[in-house]
């Protein structure tokens, strides 16, 4: 009995202390307490359909999950501006980057990526955030990713021995998309890294160095058609850049600067195209020649360059 009675006053105690004022609500300040360190952060914007219209915006044009480039019929007006929400990139490999083979022409073919060194079985990751487009194995590519990015862009990693992700797949940059090898037709494991805006490829070094500072050139970057005809590259050096900021220096940058090349010893169409970045075509179109018109020692020949 003399528990009971000491029980039932503990409880009355215990009540009476907790309900000083039971019309009222006492705010605690949680501040200092170790669980409210953490980032996180409430507004009034709603996060989720903001998230759920940019997929929308990615996905609901030309969205092909088995098709290499699904925009096969539309129309490029150049020049035109690529915008980068930051002036960094995630490299899609975790060690140096060896640049093996550049975006131009190689072997007689257009080369429209550059060739990253990798041994087979190394992590390829994606550069941005974005959504994977494909994930299937393509002709000359082998095994391949696509992503899309937010800003319209396309990333290719070809060659893969094994993927990590599927189609239709949200990722998030430096996410593994899946491993280094030698599928399709490929010379020896690497990674063909590709950059397309549109179906249409672009010199990724223009827009990106694939040094150790892995810098995006610019977050407003302008691209005229000459960065996107590998014609007009050498698949064995970079091109030497000008990063194009407005509307205004891309339409300037279009104006042909000439220069004269005076023929040498033992000089070939080829090798005056290689050595001094103009492709074949443009100096037989500027000398008023054909390919299989012979030069000859002391010749004069006019180099047109639109960099």
């Amino acid at each position: 009995m003399k528990f009971l009675t000491s029980l039932f006053f503990l409880i009355l105690s215990i009540f009476s202390f907790g309900q000083h004022n039971p019309k009222s609500i006492e705010l605690v300040d949680y501040s200092d307490f170790p669980f409210a360190k953490a980032n996180i952060k409430i507004d009034g914007s709603n996060n989720t359909n903001d998230l759920k219209n940019n997929l929308l915006d990615i996905t609901k044009e030309h969205w092909d999950t088995t098709t290499y480039n699904p925009y096969k019929n539309v129309k490029v007006n150049f020049p035109l501006e690529i915008k980068f929400s930051d002036s960094l990139y995630t490299p899609p490999i975790n060690f140096k980057k060896v640049v093996t083979s550049r975006y131009g022409w190689r072997r007689g073919r257009a080369h429209r990526g550059i060739d990253i060194d990798l041994v087979t079985g190394d992590s390829v990751v994606s550069m941005f955030d974005g959504i994977v487009r494909l994930a299937h194995y393509t002709r000359g590519h082998g095994r391949t990713v696509v992503v899309r990015h937010y800003n319209g862009l396309e990333t290719v990693y070809a060659h893969l021995s094994k993927y990590a992700v599927k189609a239709n797949d949200t990722i998030k940059h430096g996410q593994l998309l899946g491993y280094g090898g030698t599928s399709g037709n490929a010379r020896g494991s690497h990674l063909h890294l590709a950059v397309n805006y549109k179906g249409i490829s672009i010199n990724p070094e223009y827009l990106f160095d694939f040094s150790e500072q892995n810098m995006v050139h610019s977050k407003n970057i302008w691209v005229t058609k000459n960065w996107v005809q590998p014609g007009l590259h050498n698949s064995k050096r970079q091109t030497k850049l000008t990063v194009l900021h407005t509307k205004e220096e891309a339409i300037a940058s279009l104006e042909t600067r000439k220069k004269v090349y005076i023929v040498k010893r033992g000089d070939t169409l080829s090798g005056i195209s290689s050595n001094n970045n103009v492709s074949i075509a443009s100096i037989c179109r500027s000398n008023y020649i054909r390919r299989t018109t012979p030069i000859k020692i002391g010749q004069r020949l006019i180099l047109e360059y639109t960099f």
